[in-house]
């Protein structure tokens, strides 16, 4: 769990909205991420603020991305 967030976010993880689960959800520029947290914003529904969700793909596509890297 800690490598996982010493290294960010996985391969092929999604992030989306919060408020209405839109996949456009954008990185506002600025000190975000650097001095002050990272700002989310999403262009559908309005929604501004630190929080987004990730998904991450389950299957097989996932299992074989994850035995090249090991491999």
């Amino acid at each position: 769990m800690l490598r996982r967030l010493r290294r960010g976010r996985p391969a092929g993880a999604v992030c989306v909205c919060p408020r209405c689960g839109s996949p456009r959800v954008r990185r506002l520029p600025g000190l975000f991420g650097w001095l002050l947290p990272t700002t989310y914003y999403c262009p559908d529904c309005g929604y501004r603020g630190p929080l987004v969700l990730e998904f991450v793909p389950e299957g097989p596509e996932r299992e074989a991305r994850e035995g090249e890297r090991e491999g």
